[in-house]
């Protein structure tokens, strides 16, 4: 019972997903990406070997479609899987597994790719997808955040949301600096939104201290506007 998103941004060459769900630690479990490499999520009854298999096929080169066919050879229980699949050239592909509990499905755009299973509705992944492209030119994680609350608005799961994760991959740094996850709320997808709005102003500052950290802000610096 999750809803998530992946997507490309063709405009910032960044890579990102969001995911919740009614159980704990989602951000676990489901969303993987690389940068210059693509996302892969993996849910329902989720195995997240599958989401680190599909990030090495991606990584080698494979389109979205060969990733995902690669992800459901590799397991006998694919039936019980939800997968998505975005690659580096924005291309995307899905499963869902007959398993699954309904409502349950997929909707793809431009470079980007929304699924959910055990949904209040159908309309649960619509409302994700047209809330995502409704914003093209915000940031992505921004987007990526409107997608859930777009999701929630229309239903999301007959269960209360428990947690909530974002990852966003930017070109030219090696590992996702956006990597933001609430683990137990009432309010998850709020929680991660406040999350994001602190962290945002500090990614450019901490992504500096990896790759030049001779001529970086001290933290101090850069997390002197968070309120506690």
């Amino acid at each position: 019972m999750t809803f998530s998103i992946a997507a490309f941004c063709r405009r910032t060459r960044e890579f990102g997903c969001a995911t919740t769900t009614s159980s704990m630690a989602a951000g676990n479990r489901v969303p993987f990406v690389a940068p210059g490499v693509g996302v892969v999520l993996s849910q329902a009854r989720t195995d997240p070997r599958l989401g680190l298999l599909g990030l090495k096929r991606l990584e080698a080169g494979r389109s979205a479609q060969e990733t995902l066919a690669d992800m459901i050879a590799s397991t006998p229980h694919a039936a019980w899987r939800q997968l998505g699949v975005v690659d580096r050239d924005g291309r995307v592909a899905e499963f869902t597994g007959t398993e699954c509990a309904p409502a349950k499905g997929a909707r793809m755009g431009d470079g980007a790719l929304t699924v959910g299973n055990g949904l209040a509705n159908d309309g649960v992944v619509d409302a994700m997808l047209r809330g995502f492209e409704a914003a093209p030119e915000k940031p992505l994680a921004d987007r990526l955040l409107i997608a859930l609350r777009c999701g929630l608005d229309a239903g999301g799961e007959p269960d209360p949301l428990r947690s909530a994760a974002i990852k966003v991959a930017q070109p030219g740094v090696p590992v996702p600096f956006i990597d933001l996850r609430v683990d137990f709320s009432e309010a998850p997808i709020a929680d991660l939104k406040h999350l994001w709005v602190q962290w945002a102003p500090m990614v450019e500052g901490y992504v500096q201290r990896s790759l030049d950290p001779a001529n970086a802000p001290p933290a101090a610096a850069i997390e002197g506007h968070v309120s506690r």
